[in-house]
């Protein structure tokens, strides 16, 4: 991935970030009263404001650390979103069952990961770039994959590669964590100690990427 540091945002800082995804749609008002709306969008893209997540001057010394190491907008890096970052709907670890994510052919060996928001036909599925991998669990129609073994990681696509690929039919389900890809959504930090004494903390904005 070009312009990408393989290294993830302050964790401390992260956890009380604004933030979330945010959508763009036209809206139309009609003479009639109602509405013509289209999305310009395929997808949703997430903002953050990590100023909300400064604790201490160690968190702060921690996030310039990574703008100097960033060049501010220049290079992405790994985001751990405290409201959204598993496949899980509880707080409890991954399970192999968590996702579904294809429906085997007993021809295709790969498999990009994803999670699926709601149901039905305007059910949402986004694409997982970024996986833990260390969390990642998968199973074949409930039986659990050994990694290394029965499938692995392609990292740079984020899919899963079985060594034998999954009979027809077989449902292929995985559970896991993942980061969001970001970077800094400016070229200048405004800093002083006695705005962060006073608890007052200038915006330091995040925002998503595509890798």
């Amino acid at each position: 991935m070009d312009n990408f540091l393989n290294e993830r945002f302050p964790g401390s800082v992260a956890f009380g970030t604004l933030g979330g995804p945010e959508r763009l749609t036209d809206v139309v008002l009609l003479a009639s009263g109602h509405e013509s709306r289209n999305a310009r969008w395929a997808d949703s893209r997430r903002r953050y404001d990590a100023a909300s997540g400064i604790r201490s001057l160690q968190d702060l010394k921690a996030v310039v650390a990574l703008f100097e190491k960033a060049r501010g907008r220049l290079y992405g890096f790994r985001f751990r979103d405290p409201f959204d970052h598993s496949t899980r709907a509880d707080r409890a670890l991954p399970s192999q069952m968590d996702q579904s994510l294809a429906i085997g052919d007993g021809e295709t060996t790969t498999f990009a990961l994803k999670k699926t928001y709601g149901s039905g036909q305007t059910a949402y599925d986004r694409a997982i770039l970024l996986p833990d991998e260390a969390s990642l669990k998968v199973a074949v129609d409930g039986i659990p994959q050994v990694f290394g073994t029965d499938v692995s990681l392609e990292t740079e696509t984020a899919e899963l590669v079985f060594g034998t690929p999954p009979t027809e039919g077989a449902e292929v389900t995985a559970g896991f964590l993942f980061d969001v890809p970001v970077r800094f959504d400016t070229d200048r930090l405004e800093l002083s100690l006695a705005a962060f004494e006073a608890g007052d903390i200038p915006s330091i904005p995040l925002i998503e990427i595509k890798v």
